[in-house]
């Protein structure tokens, strides 16, 4: 698979690590501005490095563009007449729709927008996706291109901005509860260190209960909660402090807040 990444700045040479290093590309360009920073890639023998984004459209396939909102349209409008029937466009830009694209480049298109977050980095995000109607003939290549960066999930566009809150935004939410309970190890004796690790390992193994078993998360709680135990006690204490009316809450404030920006 021949990939160019438009726009190597975090994301996009995260993205750039997860797929070279599970060996899914046969040649990658990445595109910068200004490549001293990126020059240090091209030791991977099949990268190129270059601030010509013409050159990277005419030598690959894949175009994965992960530039600033306000650059998307301008670049869009510089490759637009390069494009061929073998291009896939895969946005990961915020707020800009595929209607927008397709005024660009045409409806015509494979053109998919992806939504990861920052646990690609470390080959965890849960990436959300959606196509034109040109792009649903190229859809599970894009899955196949972030599931070696993580989890994706096939999803209409109009649920995109909610997919940010729940996916980009929650990791945030996550630290935070992370944080919290790190904070209650320390007030029960442990070292900052010592009780960072725990809730750390304890969150990670709490998720890989359920993608394992695939089970609701209430059939896990049950297993350790036993009558008149300190899981349950410490449960409901938590829920008559609002714990999951207030994370549900937060949510929705989130969702609210991204749903003004995008009306102005």
């Amino acid at each position: 698979m021949k990939i160019a990444i438009i726009g190597a700045g975090n994301l996009g040479l995260s993205i750039a690590k997860g797929i070279l290093h599970s060996n899914g590309a046969s040649t990658m360009y990445l595109t910068k501005r200004h490549v001293e920073s990126i020059r240090q890639y091209e030791k991977y023998g099949n990268v190129t490095v270059s601030p010509d984004n013409t050159e990277a459209v005419k030598n690959s396939d894949v175009l994965i563009f992960a530039v600033q909102p306000v650059h998307f349209a301008e670049i869009l409008e510089e490759i637009r007449d390069l494009l061929t029937e073998k291009h896939v466009i895969i946005s990961t830009i915020t707020g800009f729709s595929i209607a927008k694209i397709e005024s660009i480049v045409g409806k015509s298109a494979f053109i998919i927008r992806s939504m990861p977050n920052t646990a690609i980095s470390v080959g965890r995000s849960m990436t959300c996706i959606c196509s034109n109607e040109a792009g649903k003939k190229r859809i599970e290549l894009a899955k196949a291109i972030f599931n070696r960066m993580g989890h994706t999930m096939d999803i209409p566009e109009q649920q995109m901005q909610a997919a940010t809150v729940i996916c980009a935004s929650g990791i945030a939410f996550w630290m935070r509860l992370i944080r919290a309970t790190t904070q209650g190890a320390i007030q029960l004796g442990f070292d900052a260190r010592e009780a960072q690790e725990l809730a750390m390992y304890t969150c990670n193994g709490a998720a890989s209960l359920l993608i394992d078993s695939g089970n609701h998360p209430e059939e896990e709680i049950d297993k350790v909660t036993t009558p008149m135990g300190c899981t349950i006690e410490g449960l409901n204490e938590m829920e008559h402090q609002g714990l999951s009316s207030s994370l549900i809450r937060g949510i929705v404030a989130s969702f609210d807040k991204i749903s003004q920006i995008k009306k102005g």
